[in-house]
């Protein structure tokens, strides 16, 4: 007589295979890191209509000479001043689920929407932030064309291919064009702020001159959310959103590197979650997110003294 065996003997189903985890698994979301260096605009909020105008002075023209001549009077310079106008968005989405899945479901039903909503959230107000450093406003492309060569365009958009990848002298070439050509402002203390892809970076990293961030922080320096390193003066912080920071024909990592002042926001709605008033005697159930705000560049020309982004990319 033939013995038992679990393999033949025990039927399929939830009689053979009854066990399931205790630990509920939640898939994961790209960095997000745009966001961190997005400035909240003052004196904006609730009851104060739905557009926002920033008021920017330019510089006045700095004479050959100042010397004044007795008797007479003293020039009178003119300054020019500009705006930029930015129109507040209601964002948000939801999700629902019945009362009947959240009594039959092992785990935590709301909690686990909850979760994944706010990191769908998270995504999309870094994807905002990201779209505004990008805008075809930003003036300033710095397109890789060799090794040791950099083309500069003033248009907004790229309009030659790059021919290799971010490297050490690129980063030096246009932490100097920052600085003496069009005199951007350090985005702290004294160093520029980048964001660059993981491609832009695996050409800069492997460089004895690429410093990881371990070895310039010091006691009380704040580390950067994905913060990896510093090279010329430039912070960079990793992305690996390709969707806001792409490759380039196949050889070119997008970068953004970028002084103080680039990018700011106006909220008059936080962001957050809420719950929905339960539908259909409590049966039917909703979890949203909801914010109101809007991103912009501050500066969207490529003056000295303006231009405050420069976007490395390609066709």
């Amino acid at each position: 007589m033939a013995g038992y065996t679990w393999t033949f003997d025990v039927a399929s189903g939830v009689f053979k295979n009854n066990s399931i985890s205790k630990k509920l698994r939640f898939a994961a979301i790209v960095n997000t890191v745009f966001q961190q260096f997005v400035k909240t605009e003052p004196g904006f909020g609730k009851k104060k209509g739905e557009t926002h105008n920033i008021r920017r002075i330019k510089n006045i023209p700095v004479p050959t000479s100042a010397v004044l001549t007795e008797n007479v009077r003293v020039p009178i310079d003119t300054f020019s001043t500009g705006s930029i106008a930015i129109t507040v968005q209601e964002m948000g989405r939801g999700v629902e689920f019945t009362s009947l899945a959240q009594d039959l479901e092992t785990f935590d039903l709301e909690n686990g929407v909850q979760k994944q909503l706010r990191n769908q959230m998270k995504v999309v107000i870094d994807n905002a932030a990201a779209a505004a450093f990008k805008t075809t406003s930003v003036k300033v492309i710095a397109i890789p064309t060799g090794l040791s060569a950099i083309t500069w365009e003033i248009e907004g958009t790229p309009t030659i291919p790059a021919t290799v990848n971010l490297n050490y002298e690129h980063c030096g070439i246009i932490r100097d064009y920052m600085q003496a050509t069009l005199q951007v402002p350090f985005w702290e203390g004294n160093w520029y702020a980048g964001i660059a892809s993981t491609k832009a970076l695996r050409g800069i990293k492997a460089d004895p001159n690429f410093q990881f961030w371990r070895q310039y922080l010091r006691p009380g320096d704040v580390l950067m959310n994905s913060e990896v390193g510093m090279i010329e003066q430039i912070r960079f912080v990793e992305s690996n959103n390709t969707a806001a920071l792409a490759t380039k024909q196949s050889v070119l990592g997008e970068a953004l590197i970028f002084g103080e002042d680039a990018v700011c926001m106006i909220e008059s709605e936080p962001f957050e979650l809420r719950a929905a008033i339960p539908a259909d005697f409590g049966r039917q159930k909703a979890v949203a997110w909801v914010g109101q705000a809007a991103w912009s560049t501050v500066w969207d020309t490529a003056i000295a003294g303006e231009a405050r982004i420069v976007r490395v990319s390609s066709t």
